[in-house]
């Protein structure tokens, strides 16, 4: 008898960074080293590696950047707030195109489930940083996120893996089997 999960079509949209990949804003990786992120890989999920900054023109290494005033992402997308460098430059166009990059990616493979990292003025699910370089972090999510969950995306940070989890489970149940070519 198969004790393995049966392989779905499920893909997960994971920030590159939680991935190992070298393209924060001081060019390093936040790998995330959790046993779950590691079984989904064990299983054969398809995990799609993104970084909104860079998909919306930044480059690594960049100046770092938070939404002004603790506003969040949902406000950066209406115009309301805006994405500051530690220049005091505005950068809100490259992560508003950024975030839209990665909704059409995730629409294209029809991802109904993100981990994203968790702080980041684009990725933030329950927090993000307030715009005072200070380390200070509040409640609210960033521009990516805000636009992932408007789209019906549900989003989580890599330190709420075993909610995801649950989330993915009910997705693998209700999702048809993939094909063996």
């Amino acid at each position: 008898m198969n004790t393995h999960p049966t392989p779905t079509s499920v893909t997960i949209l994971v920030s590159a960074c939680l991935l190992g990949q070298p393209v924060r804003y001081d060019g390093r990786a936040k790998r995330c080293a959790h046993p779950l992120l590691q079984r989904w890989v064990d299983e054969g999920l398809r995990l799609v590696p993104v970084c909104p900054e860079l998909a919306g023109g930044l480059g690594v290494p960049r100046a770092p950047a938070e939404i002004a005033r603790g506003a969040g992402g949902q406000q950066v997308l209406t115009g309301a707030a805006q994405v500051l460098d530690a220049q005091a430059q505005d950068v809100s166009a490259a992560f508003v195109t950024g975030a839209q990059q990665v909704l059409a990616l995730a629409q294209r493979h029809q991802i109904r489930l993100a981990i994203l990292k968790q702080g980041s003025p684009s990725c933030g699910s329950a927090y993000i940083y307030d715009g005072s370089f200070s380390g200070q972090k509040v409640p609210n999510t960033g521009v990516t996120t805000a636009l992932l969950q408007q789209a019906g995306i549900q989003v989580f940070g890599e330190d709420q893996l075993a909610a995801a989890d649950l989330v993915l489970r009910r997705l693998q149940r209700d999702a048809p089997p993939t094909r063996n070519a």
